[in-house]
């Protein structure tokens, strides 16, 4: 499957879904000027997480061109060093805005990934924030995945919600947690689990982050 095959079933799945397709927004923002660059799929949508804008849908998917040279989420540092980190890459996303929440968002994900994209479901392990038994239980209850391949994460960054699996748009504003989807390359590459001390290694690899603000 080529990139172009992957980003197009991406956006013709959610758009089976009830998404808009919404065009990749300028890598160079015009109306941020907290940003030197996209950074991620949702920063066209900021303004409507803020409440301050309106769109005439509640549901969009978008492959967003993203550079992460500074700021918050600076790869920079880091490419060439690891098998995961670019300074460009496009981030695949789907947003609702005030519509469905975790359980259709987590479902989906798992649908694309294991029934469409055929990603071998034994391979993949999620996470959630400590304190989120609702998405713990839609993985283990509803989706199936055993609970030992979904990680609970707590405070680990030295402060209340200061988390790997609890987003911030930055020191105030909307923010919530998250679960993340990994990718176990297999025990041949080196690396551990999410949460745990060799977690920086390429072994177990993020593929998607699912956040509920």
């Amino acid at each position: 499957m080529s990139v172009a095959d992957i980003r197009k079933t991406f956006l013709d799945f959610f758009a089976s879904k009830g998404h808009t397709i919404v065009a990749s927004s300028p890598l160079v923002p015009g109306n941020d000027p907290t940003l030197m660059f996209t950074n991620s799929g949702m920063v066209q949508f900021k303004d409507v997480f803020l409440g301050e804008d309106k769109r005439p849908y509640v549901r969009a998917t978008s492959v967003q061109a993203c550079l992460r040279a500074g700021g918050k989420h600076n790869d920079l540092e880091n490419v060439g060093y690891t098998a995961r980190h670019h300074t460009f890459f496009e981030m695949l996303g789907n947003w609702s805005f005030g519509d469905y929440f975790k359980r259709e968002s987590l479902k989906w994900a798992w649908e694309l990934l294991t029934e469409v994209y055929k990603l071998p479901a034994e391979r993949l392990l999620a996470t959630v924030y400590e304190e989120d038994d609702e998405a713990f239980d839609i993985w283990t209850k509803e989706i199936g995945l055993p609970p030992e391949r979904v990680i609970r994460i707590g405070d680990n960054k030295g402060g209340r919600y200061k988390s790997d699996n609890f987003w911030m748009m930055a020191d105030t504003g909307p923010c919530g947690p998250c679960s993340e989807i990994f990718y176990d390359h297999g025990p041949h590459i080196p690396g551990g689990p999410p949460g745990s001390p060799e977690e920086d290694g390429d072994r177990f690899i993020e593929i998607w982050n699912n956040v509920f603000m």
